[in-house]
């Protein structure tokens, strides 16, 4: 009997996983070392994507720029209708934003120069001349996003990370195209998955308008990659060499040879 007790306390601190016998030093929790302490804690961008892909995942990952052109039959669901466009995609970011106040917006890719209200309204309205242009003229919408295998659910994902409104070089009084504003796409996913008037736009069956958090999820729009990550973090334009007769249309051939290639290392996966 007297030495039930103490074998008795053993065991239940054994059960409750406090073993008295060893102590270990708790470690940061990845996918392949969870915690055994508490709630499991896994490093993942929590401030720019909108996916919860822990970065231990990672497998594969590259970067990619990408333009939405609005003005392609594809785009048009994005683009609004009418002459205005006061429905479309770049219409309704300018009401989130100036209206709203509910997105951030920022001068730089590095997110480190934040716009106010009126240096935006002054980016969005008036190009380099300062003359005004409408919202139809505001037809390029960029993004970058990470192409990723996550290992922890086999699956390639596209994860998009900050949205730039840009002004085409043409409404910019053919000055060169203008970065408008740089929004996280977090942000731009939240505050517009569940809202009542933003909406792809099915001209053919109006009761198949979708959120722009699903139009984006499920790809319901056309891009051309601008920009892969290089060691000369150049353009894919810039790669073109300066003898060729018709570099835009080589820029454009190299691109769609990109994607080519992000379509063959997926397929290549399975393979074995």
């Amino acid at each position: 009997m007297k030495n039930y007790f103490p074998k008795f306390l053993l065991s239940l601190l054994l059960i409750a996983g406090l073993s008295p016998l060893r102590s270990e030093a708790q470690v940061a929790a990845t996918s392949v070392t969870p915690s055994g302490f508490g709630d499991r804690q896994f490093a993942m961008d929590t401030v720019f994507s909108a996916k919860r892909i822990r970065e231990d995942d990672k497998m594969y990952q590259i970067g990619v720029w990408r333009r939405i052109d609005l003005r392609e039959k594809y785009n048009r669901a994005l683009y609004g209708s009418g002459d205005t466009k006061s429905n479309g995609i770049i219409s309704q970011l300018y009401d989130a934003i100036v209206e709203e106040n509910a997105l951030e917006v920022f001068a730089d890719e590095e997110f480190t120069q934040p716009l106010s209200i009126a240096e935006f309204q002054e980016n969005f309205w008036l190009n380099a001349t300062g003359d005004s242009i409408f919202v139809k003229q505001l037809y390029y919408l960029d993004f970058k996003e990470d192409f990723v295998f996550d290992k922890h659910h086999s699956d390639m994902v596209f994860d998009i990370k900050y949205l730039e409104m840009v002004m085409p070089s043409e409404s910019n009084s053919n000055a060169g195209q203008k970065s408008i504003a740089f929004i996280r796409y977090k942000d731009f996913y939240n505050y517009f998955k569940d809202h009542p008037d933003a909406r792809w736009i099915n001209f053919k069956n109006q009761s198949k308008n979708l959120t722009y958090s699903q139009a984006f999820d499920t790809r319901l729009f056309r891009s051309v990659v601008r920009k892969f990550t290089n060691s000369e973090d150049a353009l894919i334009a810039d790669m073109v060499s300066a003898e060729n007769p018709n570099p835009e249309m080589q820029a454009y051939l190299d691109a769609l040879a990109f994607e080519y290639e992000l379509l063959e290392y997926e397929n290549s996966l399975w393979e074995w």
